[in-house]
């Protein structure tokens, strides 16, 4: 794993709001990567997270379950994907390039763009979830070519910077975010196509999304949502367990190992 972080990187994401790494994953350990994620995948069958509702249940032919297949926080039911997410190296990477604490997993998602699918619009990731932070991060691991034909991701540089919390749902609506906001309109998109086993971070605030896949075959991606350590319940639900959630008070501190994990924090 190429795990070494120096200051350019981080200068570099810190003002851009993402990075790529090239070759990530050596060629053994995405082969680990892709067995583990598939098998997991697999076993799901047709379910989001392992142990809810119905409304985490893959809905049928509709335009966002064509946008990618998604599979949340695989960590907590296939021991493979436990092994890869707790890795301490990519908890120290987030944390260094985020500039925090520490980092605890907010959930992992396979994220895999079927043939012919939907784009996915341009969003923020940090308004979706239980706390509110400028530092959370995501790791974003391509387990295929990942191409401007088939589902790249793109990123507008600097957003993070400016971004309230105000987001929009993705939808049919590939522009809706630049509608909240329109200083953006003028920001110019930037690729980030990648070679299977490379991977990019993100922040959370940082606006992206992803093209079309304009190909017969699958897009495979595997990402982890990372929360600096220390960070409180917001009041928002997203994919805390039900009796979690009703005795979470606002302001609470999200320590708990058990529901989000601590990877890594300085000492």
């Amino acid at each position: 794993m190429r795990d070494a972080i120096s200051q350019e990187q981080i200068d570099f994401y810190q003002e851009n709001g993402f990075i790529i790494i090239e070759d990530f994953l050596s060629p053994e350990e995405l082969e680990e990567w892709r067995r583990c994620v598939d098998e997991a995948v697999e076993q799901r069958e047709g379910r989001k997270l392992a142990d809810a509702g119905e409304r985490w249940r893959d809905t049928g032919d509709t335009y966002y379950s064509n946008v990618f297949i998604q599979r949340i926080n695989l960590w907590t039911d296939h021991e493979g994907m436990r092994k890869l997410m707790f890795d301490e190296r990519i908890g120290r990477m987030a944390t260094l390039l985020a500039g925090a604490d520490g980092m605890r997993i907010w959930h992992d998602q396979a994220l895999i763009k079927p043939p012919w699918g939907n784009p996915t619009a341009w969003h923020l990731d940090v308004p979706y979830w239980s706390f509110t932070s400028r530092q959370a991060i995501s790791l974003w691991v391509a387990l295929d070519d990942s191409t401007r034909d088939n589902g790249c991701l793109y990123f507008l540089p600097g957003t993070h910077k400016t971004a309230t919390f105000d987001n929009v749902s993705i939808g049919q609506n590939q522009g809706g975010l630049i509608r909240v906001y329109p200083q953006w309109a003028k920001v110019e998109s930037v690729a980030a196509p990648m070679r299977a086993g490379s991977c990019s971070f993100h922040n959370g605030l940082c606006a992206h999304g992803a093209a079309a896949n304009m190909t017969p075959g699958w897009r495979r991606a595997m990402t982890c949502a990372y929360m600096p350590d220390g960070s409180t319940f917001n009041g928002q639900q997203n994919i805390l367990p039900p009796d979690m959630f009703e005795r979470l008070q606002v302001g609470d501190l999200l320590d708990e190992d058990a529901q989000n994990p601590l990877l890594w924090r300085r000492d």
